[in-house]
């Protein structure tokens, strides 16, 4: 399979130090996802940047389930978030946007919250919060990682409203490193390297290029790239199991009053009806709520 033109995540890892790291290259989702939605420039770039940074965080994770982005703020966008399943699904979507016109992050959320969702499939739900106080999402998730018990993780993101970009490091446990300090020198040298990173190189090069470039005296071994996509989780069973799960009662008010039910999804504007043959079998039940 070739990765030449496809969007893609790819993992490296340093031989001589106790780090790992992961690139994203996102185009052809972000193709996908604006050919429904008319977003506005600034708008545009923000969602290409928590797609990205939700692609990254996702790798970091030995799960199977979907990660969320999601940040809610009195600035020009009230609510914009970014999912990615483990196998690199990716959606997203900003509401109440519609007069948003400014490219700063800080105006775009401002006074806002940004929340991390892991949902593990067959597991519990685990959510992280951290005040948007940054000047940019990047250095918001940084401000999230200092403020964990988790190991130093970092971020480098970018989209010009067409293709977006990232990168991420993170320490690993020790293992190749045991002196502490020199662990600690080993991360300021490759963060302290990654920030000299600038947007354009982030989206211009490839994984290869831009790692050569970065790390070419360092030790780096990279792994082969696994594709990413935009891909929408909602379907017709998922839709009518949530009106299955209403009462019954107000399930037949709803089809007398309108003849037909319909769900739409916000993610990808699906829209999918149902009329009274669909509930024939759950009608069977006239005393009882009707159970999911």
């Amino acid at each position: 399979m070739s990765f030449e033109h496809m969007d893609l995540t790819q993992r490296f890892i340093f031989d001589d130090a106790d780090i790992r790291g992961e690139y994203v290259r996102l185009d052809h989702s972000l193709t996908e996802l604006f050919k429904l939605h008319a977003y506005a420039p600034g708008v545009k770039i923000l969602l290409g940047e928590m797609l990205s940074a939700a692609a990254l965080l996702t790798a970091t994770l030995k799960f199977e389930g979907k990660l969320i982005l999601q940040a809610r703020g009195d600035g020009q966008i009230p609510l914009i978030m970014a999912e990615s399943t483990h196998d690199r699904k990716l959606r997203g979507i900003a509401r109440g946007a519609e007069h948003a016109t400014s490219q700063t992050f800080t105006e775009l959320i401002s006074e806002g919250q940004l929340a991390i969702t892991i949902d593990p499939i067959g597991g519990n739900r685990y959510q992280g919060i951290v005040t948007l106080e940054a000047e940019s999402l990047a250095k918001s998730l940084d401000a999230y990682f200092e403020q964990s018990e988790q190991l130093g993780t970092r971020l480098w993101l970018a989209c010009d409203g067409e293709r977006a970009a990232g990168l991420l490091l993170q320490q690993l446990p020790t293992e190749v490193t045991k002196d502490p300090a020199l662990r600690a020198q080993q991360w300021e040298h490759v963060t302290t390297l990654a920030d000299t990173l600038k947007d354009d190189e982030l989206l211009q090069l490839d994984s290869d290029t831009l790692l050569y470039r970065l790390f070419h005296e360092d030790e780096v071994r990279l792994f082969d790239p696994e594709p990413a996509e935009f891909s929408c989780s909602c379907s017709r069973e998922r839709s009518f199991g949530a009106i299955a799960s209403l009462a019954r009662d107000d399930i037949q008010s709803l089809l007398q009053e309108m003849g037909e039910i319909t769900v739409d999804c916000e993610f990808c504007n699906m829209q999918y009806r149902f009329d009274h043959s669909d509930f024939s079998e759950l009608e069977l039940q006239p005393d009882a709520p009707v159970q999911h």
